[in-house]
């Protein structure tokens, strides 16, 4: 729509591009053909509202001002949804959403900035002040632009695995999953002087995950306190170390097994959560399955990726 933020709109279409190791067909729609982004410059659509009609995804990118759309999009969003199809918001995308009604019953969330907007103009959504994206199944809503790519790659991996997201996010130069919420990123009311980045031990961290990570160790190699490094750690990321190293664990563990053909046992050391019962614990508690059956599922997508789907 006019208004469109040139970034939340690069996002989605970096991303879902057509590209060798994906299945993606990708088209930039819009009510007219040209359209004004929020940023001086005016750019082309290919698609209209048949092309919206007939995706599989439907993304909608931020806009600003946050003005009521226009009847036209309402209706086609509202169209899509009851119609089964998977519809998704980056940042202030979220209005439009529920402008449509598609959020009606549902959590979701939206650029910190205008969390309270969304709160007060429609009192049926269930707004999530603190996360980087809402997954509601078949419908997705995401924070402030950059965590479009957050919520892009979760939708990658939810369709093809962690393996393929991860090879994306390593062309993107980011973050393959970042822990936290937004809240991480809101302006502080006193700065930190003086604080180097835990980036480089993270990154240590990342190239280790079978050995044995503590705080102790941790904090030793950033060449500061244990209390002083979690106090960091947190602020920069939005959760604890010994968190963020299971879910690094974890999606080391889900590439090992969409890409490899070692044993339980082996994935479980390589990937330093140490037996396969620990590892089976950890995969029913953070995605409901087992390992066997997850491989099961993603190595044969791996394989062979099936039909063609179309945001």
């Amino acid at each position: 729509m006019d208004g469109v933020t040139p970034l939340d709109l690069g996002i989605p279409t970096q991303i879902f591009n057509a590209r060798p190791e994906t299945p993606y067909e990708m088209t930039v729609c819009a009510l007219d053909s040209k359209v004004a982004t929020n940023a001086g410059f005016t750019l082309v659509a290919d698609g209209g509202l048949k092309q919206v009609r007939a995706a599989d995804t439907v993304i909608v990118p931020g806009f600003a001002p946050v003005l009521r759309p226009p009847q036209a999009a309402l209706d086609v969003l509202a169209e899509v949804r009851d119609q089964g199809r998977r519809v998704v918001s980056i940042c202030t995308g979220a209005f439009a959403l529920a402008a449509a009604g598609v959020l009606d019953g549902m959590h979701a969330t939206t650029h910190w900035q205008h969390i309270e907007d969304l709160e007060r103009d429609f009192p049926a959504v269930a707004v999530d002040r603190d996360v980087l994206y809402v997954d509601e199944g078949d419908v997705l809503t995401s924070a402030g632009v950059c965590c479009g790519i957050d919520l892009c790659l979760h939708l990658v991996r939810r369709d093809l695995g962690a393996a393929v997201a991860n090879q994306i996010a390593r062309g993107l130069v980011a973050a393959p999953h970042r822990e936290g919420g937004q809240a991480q990123y809101v302006p502080a009311p006193v700065a930190v002087a003086g604080d180097a980045s835990l980036a480089s031990t993270r990154g240590w961290a990342l190239q280790r995950l079978d050995e044995s990570l503590t705080l102790r160790v941790l904090a030793k190699h950033a060449g500061i306190s244990q209390r002083t490094f979690m106090r960091r750690f947190t602020e920069e990321t939005g959760t604890t170390p010994l968190q963020w190293l299971l879910n690094a664990r974890l999606s080391r563990a889900r590439e090992l097994l969409e890409t490899t053909d070692h044993s339980v046992d082996r994935v479980a050391r390589d990937c330093g959560l140490g037996t396969a019962a620990n590892l089976r614990l950890h995969f029913r508690r953070a995605l409901d399955t087992t390992p066997t059956a997850y491989r099961r599922t993603f190595w044969c997508s791996s394989q062979m990726r099936g039909p063609e789907l179309s945001p």
